[in-house]
């Protein structure tokens, strides 16, 4: 298997393995929730949420927000940054490419950054 351009595809083929991982992406694809919602929706404790949301960070396919609550506290929830993961068959066998999103600010900063 080779991967396209990001080094960490492997790792990220291998997260993708994970069915607690694949829930996580999927929920918060459209809107960003807590540890606690997605606990409920993966059906596993908040610490095995935390530490599949550590991985997902620490390979850029989720990031943290917060956001306050109607009684002025903060709480954190998490958005997938994940945009598409293609496998392709080639004759040289499996070709992999991982793209991410990028938040509004981010595309903006590398528009003026290449004009």
């Amino acid at each position: 298997m080779t991967v396209d351009g990001d080094p960490d595809v492997a790792t990220v083929t291998d997260l993708l393995g994970d069915a607690v991982v694949r829930t996580i992406l999927a929920a918060t694809v459209e809107e960003p929730l807590s540890a606690a919602a997605l606990s409920d929706r993966c059906g596993v404790s908040e610490a095995t949420v935390y530490r599949r949301l550590q991985r997902l960070a620490d390979h850029g396919l989720v990031e943290a927000r917060t956001e306050p609550d109607e009684d002025g506290h903060h709480y954190k929830v998490y958005a997938a940054t994940l945009d598409r993961v293609v496998v392709d068959l080639t004759a040289d066998g499996l070709v992999v490419r991982v793209t991410r999103r990028q938040r509004m600010a981010d595309r903006f900063t590398d528009f003026v950054e290449g004009l």
